[in-house]
């Protein structure tokens, strides 16, 4: 689905007040880099068709910026009940602003009377290892929690205090960590493809 263009951060409000979780790329025509993550991010909303993604020239449109604080361009918003939850600088590659797209809208389909482990995945926007753990783990319909540990420094402490270890992904299944993409650890704790 196709970025819709927003004029006004009232516009802006009002869509967002509509919205669980939303996506605001503020970029400026004319910049190279801001050309760049909007071509990028047009690519990734090709697929996301259960969210609605918005884009913001600055150029053209003088208030959201400020109100939220951005003082460079591009800059992905994310928000969560209509509330700003993060912040992602600079232009990435369309798999990066698909897989922030993909693991906001993952919605488990959880079976009647079936229980599920708490998981909780440690990870960052751009990591390969932490991408193909969130993948899956929806692949196999297995709720879980996304800490993004570059934006939420007291839970990288956290992490880095429980393991020794500053590498992601990290994974907490029940209160056992696990550092890395175990695949074998991860079937056995949640017992996934158990005959």
């Amino acid at each position: 689905m196709k970025p819709v263009n927003i004029h006004s951060n009232t516009e802006l409000s009002e869509v967002l007040a509509k919205q669980k979780r939303s996506f605001v790329l503020l970029y400026k025509s004319g910049s190279e880099s801001s050309e760049c993550a909007l071509g990028n991010f047009a690519k990734a909303t090709e697929d996301a068709q259960s969210i609605v993604t918005y884009v913001v020239d600055v150029n053209t449109v003088r208030d959201v910026h400020t109100v939220y604080g951005v003082s460079s361009v591009p800059t992905l918003l994310e928000f969560k009940d209509a509330e700003l939850s993060g912040l992602t600088k600079g232009c990435h590659e369309a798999g990066f602003f698909a897989n922030l797209l993909q693991n906001a809208v993952f919605v488990a389909n959880m079976p009647e009377g079936k229980s599920f482990k708490s998981v909780t995945i440690y990870s960052t926007p751009g990591c390969v290892h932490c991408n193909n753990m969130k993948s899956y783990l929806r692949k196999n319909n297995y709720p879980y929690r996304d800490v993004d540990v570059s934006k939420d420094i007291r839970a990288a402490e956290e992490m880095v205090r429980r393991t020794g270890q500053q590498g992601v992904p990290q994974t907490d299944i029940n209160g056992q960590m696990i550092v890395g993409f175990d695949k074998k650890r991860i079937d056995e704790l949640l017992g996934l493809h158990a005959e």
